[in-house]
């Protein structure tokens, strides 16, 4: 697949916050109890004929690279894995020691796509969705695959 990867520009915040929305249920994403304002955040973003086929958002802090959201709108094409790709750049021109993010203990996909990348398990936070739902109530409790969602994963790519 012939894709471009893009920045993110204050244009694409609509169709962003639409992303967000139909795939995490609103453009708030909590991750180790932090509420992100993802279509309000630097980002970057897969276009195949001028049409947009990914996007990934991160906020970068204290010297690390948080990945918050990632979506490819046509799976197993390499649209993530450009965009992870990139933004693993970007962090690296910021002096970043890692790239990191959060996933879900039903995740099961997510987990697998990151750790082919290269990515480790750094942590995982038994229960943590119970106080991520007091912050975004709309997290349901049943995930992929009938799983419940309770935990949260945290993985990271040292630079």
């Amino acid at each position: 697949m012939d894709i471009e990867i893009i920045e993110f520009t204050e244009k694409h915040r609509p169709w962003a916050r639409e992303l967000l929305t139909e795939n995490w249920a609103s453009p708030r994403i909590v991750t180790r109890g932090k509420v992100h304002q993802a279509d309000e955040l630097p980002g970057l973003m897969a276009v195949k004929d001028e049409e947009p086929v990914g996007l990934l958002t991160y906020a970068i802090e204290n010297g690390q690279c948080e990945i918050v959201s990632l979506n490819s709108l046509a799976e197993g094409r390499g649209i993530g894995t450009a965009l992870v790709h990139e933004v693993c750049s970007i962090a690296r021109s910021h002096g970043c020691s890692r790239v990191w993010l959060i996933t879900t203990n039903d995740n099961t996909k997510a987990l697998r796509f990151y750790q082919r990348l290269g990515m480790v398990i750094a942590a995982v936070y038994p229960n943590a969705i119970a106080e991520s739902r007091k912050l975004k109530p709309e997290i349901p409790e049943v995930g992929i695959d009938g799983i419940p969602i309770r935990d949260e994963i945290e993985l990271e790519l040292a630079l």
